[in-house]
């Protein structure tokens, strides 16, 4: 047998040997086990065009396991089902709104999840990216028939504050430890879902990191940043008690936390917690049964098995982004509620593929609605990648594993790119560009994989391939591109620094970086170079830090250093001399925590806004060609760079990425 199938084979034998054994009576079983499937996915906030694609075979996946299973089962997600950029405003386009009912951004999301038959999710920090308002426009979708059929839950986020929540507006807050049918289209802390005679407790949990990464406006999260893990525990275990208050022993937590490792600690932290759908992290687990997409390997074992305070087994699951995969978690409990770890079999357990074999196999067609609304978004979307701006004959690294971790091609040509533009925007000379890693949301180019492999080393990372529909030739980097890396179209701001701020404002930057961390913050620079020391101390809120050992600014043609800033850990020269600064609006108005605010003479200029702009500004050769993004802005910086630059195909982009060891900008010590 192709080992492709051979979980599947096992899960589908099994399910006919429990149905004829036992004729779905599950309570009655031997010793008393409740068995229960959990499916679940969450993160659709990468590569755009990947996760549309990904919904035929997703959506087949999910039926068939749903319509083959002779157990209960719930279907959740742990958040980021929805994010700001293309997919998000495909929605208002009246091809969408057709189908959909409803113009609201977002709403085509939401509606795609009903049909999955999704009954909770945690309230992710891309749902909030255009604020609260826009959030509760796709939750409720016009009132029509794309409102969210499900709840949102959050134990740790206070809705009520928000004019966009609550009494006289389409989303209410619902009652905690409410029958989820009674949740739909509502923001709640629990729900209790009742399957088979049985209660199901689901609680949300959402990072108290928020209001550093989104746009949370009135919304109180807590615990404040700066948290312990302690405290967020505390909140999460009111939620919990009061489900277990209504003699109610199995309990979900879908959590949100960004880094797999806040879920592990929790784990270990709360009572009578059973199942962590962690989020946020993209973390891939699986084990040595789980069949992967060619390239993909696990960063851990699926499920991760903890132990709580009172000495029960808690699971932990996770799964890769953008509808690659549908986590599926068969787990029995017994008659006190506790999961039987002895029967958690790794021949179910796991993550299952998006991939045409596997919708195949179940001989399971994707919903023919959920298919409809992705051809009309993606239609609306195709017609921005016909708008070609420049090429590259490279792959363009923009991935959040790298991009958070260290210096990429496309950090470079994007800093690169705004450092140029505001040059020519500006009255005053800038001599270096910041912005953060988190601001960058995928790649340009695709990874390839010759058919049937399964072995890493065949991938290819490739520059974008032609496009016969859209009448684009192989590197052709486009509109679409543009709106999909640069998704939150920031502003560009300038500010004058001296050179004690500069090192404060870099030690900010790789503050939280560290062993399997992924931090937002984590910079991609152009007109400088750093290098940083992960052993030395990290700048806190309540203290400098001193990882940057070496800060240089660089010459005009960034091939050597003018101003040497900081050696040895320590500033060099006058630590009050001045440079000036372009970054993006997320980050002057304190985003991801930059101290921009704490400057002693910043002498701001807000390039979106006009302020200081020389006379004439379009200096494309077509300005038509850059006229879908704003003045001042980040998408329309890039655009007239590659149109400036990498105009053609002779002048494409050629430097390739490097690994971490070979990265000359941004430097481990």
């Amino acid at each position: 047998m192709n080992k492709i199938f051979f979980k599947l084979t096992v899960f589908v034998l099994f399910s006919t040997f429990i149905s004829c054994s036992h004729s779905n009576d599950f309570k009655n079983r031997e010793n008393s086990y409740f068995r229960l499937q959990v499916l679940h996915f969450s993160d659709i906030d990468g590569n755009e065009d990947r996760a549309l694609k990904n919904l035929d075979n997703f959506s087949a996946v999910m039926n068939g396991i749903k319509n083959s299973s002779d157990y209960p089962t719930i279907i959740v997600s742990s958040g980021d089902n929805i994010i700001q950029g293309p997919r998000f405003y495909a929605a208002e386009h009246e091809n969408v709104s057709a189908i959909t009912k409803s113009n609201n951004p977002g709403s085509a999301d939401i509606a795609i999840l009903n049909r999955f038959g999704v009954m909770a999710s945690a309230v992710g920090n891309h749902e909030l990216d255009a604020g609260p308002g826009a959030f509760a426009d796709a939750l409720s979708a016009d009132n029509g028939p794309s409102r969210a059929e499900f709840p949102y839950l959050s134990c740790n986020m206070d809705f009520s504050r928000d004019s966009s929540f609550g009494p006289g507006t389409n989303v209410e807050i619902g009652n905690d430890c409410e029958i989820i049918e009674n949740l739909a289209g509502k923001i709640s802390k629990s729900a209790v879902l009742e399957i088979n005679g049985e209660k199901i407790g689901i609680v949300g949990a959402s990072s108290p990191e928020f209001p550093n990464i989104t746009s949370t406006g009135d919304i109180e999260v807590t615990p404040s940043m700066g948290y312990d893990i302690k405290e967020l525990a505390h909140i999460i275990q009111a939620c919990v008690d009061d489900l277990s208050k209504m003699q109610i022993n199995k309990i979900i937590l879908l959590s949100h936390m960004q880094q797999i490792s806040i879920e592990k600690q929790l784990a270990s932290l709360l009572e009578n917690v059973d199942i962590i759908v962690a989020g946020g992290s993209n973390t891939l687990l699986a084990d040595e049964n789980d069949i992967l997409l060619p390239g993909d390997e696990p960063k851990d074992t699926y499920p991760l098995v903890f132990t709580s305070p009172s000495d029960e087994p808690v699971l932990v699951v996770n799964v890769d982004a953008d509808y690659k995969y549908l986590g599926r978690l068969v787990a029995d409990f017994d008659s006190n509620g506790v999961i039987v770890t002895s029967k958690l079999d790794s021949s179910l357990n796991g993550p299952i593929a998006s991939s045409i074999e596997n919708a195949d196999y179940f001989s399971s067609d994707p919903d023919p609605q959920i298919i409809k609304i992705r051809d009309a978004v993606q239609d609306v979307i195709k017609s921005q990648y016909s708008n070609v701006l420049g090429y590259t004959d490279v792959f363009l690294e923009g991935r959040g594993i790298k991009v958070r971790t260290q210096e990429t091609n496309l950090g470079n040509l994007t800093s690169k790119a705004n450092l140029w533009y505001a040059n020519l925007l500006s009255d005053s000379k800038v001599d270096i560009s910041v912005k953060n890693g988190g601001d960058i949301r995928t790649e340009i180019g695709s990874v390839v994989v010759p058919p049937g492999s399964t072995d890493s080393n065949d991938v290819s990372l490739i520059p974008p391939p032609a496009n016969e529909e859209t009448g684009t030739q192989q590197g052709a980097v486009t509109e679409g591109h543009l709106r999909a890396v640069l998704k939150f179209d920031n502003g560009l701001v300038c500010f004058s620094v001296t050179a004690e701020e500069l090192k404060d404002i870099m030690e900010h930057s790789v503050a939280a970086s560290g062993e399997g961390e992924y931090p937002g913050q984590f910079p991609q620079i152009a007109g400088m170079r750093i290098v940083y020391d992960l052993n030395r101390s990290p700048r806190t809120s309540k203290g400098t830090g001193n990882r940057i050992v070496e800060l240089a600014v660089l010459n005009d043609d960034f091939t050597s250093d003018k101003d040497i800033v900081v050696s040895n850990g320590e500033i060099t020269g006058d630590p009050n001399r001045k440079f000036r600064l372009v970054t993006i609006y997320f980050l002057a108005q304190g985003g991801n925590s930059y101290p921009f605010d704490s400057l002693s003479s910043p002498e701001r200029t807000n390039l979106f806004e006009g302020e200081g702009l020389n006379n004439g500004v379009d200096f494309l050769k077509d300005p038509k060609k850059s006229s879908f993004a704003k003045t001042g802005g980040e998408q329309d910086a890039f655009a007239e760079y590659l149109y400036q630059f990498h105009g053609d195909p002779e002048h494409a982009y050629n430097i390739e990425e490097t690994d971490i060891d070979e990265d000359r900008i941004i430097r481990l010590y």
